[in-house]
């Protein structure tokens, strides 16, 4: 069987997306574009972008205009599991910019919608380890967030070790 590929539905930005995307993530690459062959529904003309194939960190997206009919909402995300602080204000601060908004606990959306849960990568570890007084202690930090903190998370876990 082949990988499962992710389908990301745009009004008009598919390949400006993906582009920006590519540039974000390390071990991503675009790949074939394809055009509308004539005018479609929705105000498509011959030549503007139908899809384009990407990969993000290795795995398989295409994002097509399709038009204005669908949206993007938070019953979708891309999760981004982050090694340090640096690595979530990168990506932070890239994804919310140009129209982007801040959203609470890690997530966030980009200028087209999309929503991501910029998180540390550490935190299934600072939730699951110290039993059940650390598990609240960690949420209660991170319900309070927008973007994550790491240390303030770390934080929460130690206090609750006691």
């Amino acid at each position: 069987m082949k990988p499962f590929i992710t389908c990301l539905w745009f009004d008009s930005a598919a390949e400006e997306a993906a582009r920006f995307y590519v540039s974000l993530f390390p071990n991503s690459r675009l790949g074939t574009i394809t055009r509308y062959a004539a005018d479609a529904p929705g105000g498509k003309k011959a030549g503007d972008t139908l899809t384009v194939e990407f990969e993000l960190n290795g795995q398989a997206f295409v994002a097509l205009d399709g038009g204005p009919m669908f949206t993007f909402n938070e019953a979708i995300s891309i999760q981004v599991p982050c090694e340090d602080q640096a690595e979530i204000d990168r990506y932070w601060d890239a994804l919310t910019a140009d129209g982007g908004s801040e959203q609470p606990c890690g997530w966030c959306k980009d200028r087209w919608g999309l929503s991501w849960q910029i998180t540390p990568a550490i935190l299934p570890r600072l939730l699951s380890d110290g039993g059940p007084a650390q598990a609240r202690a960690v949420t209660e930090a991170f319900m309070g967030m927008t973007r994550m903190d790491i240390a303030a998370l770390e934080a929460a876990a130690a206090g609750a070790a006691g």
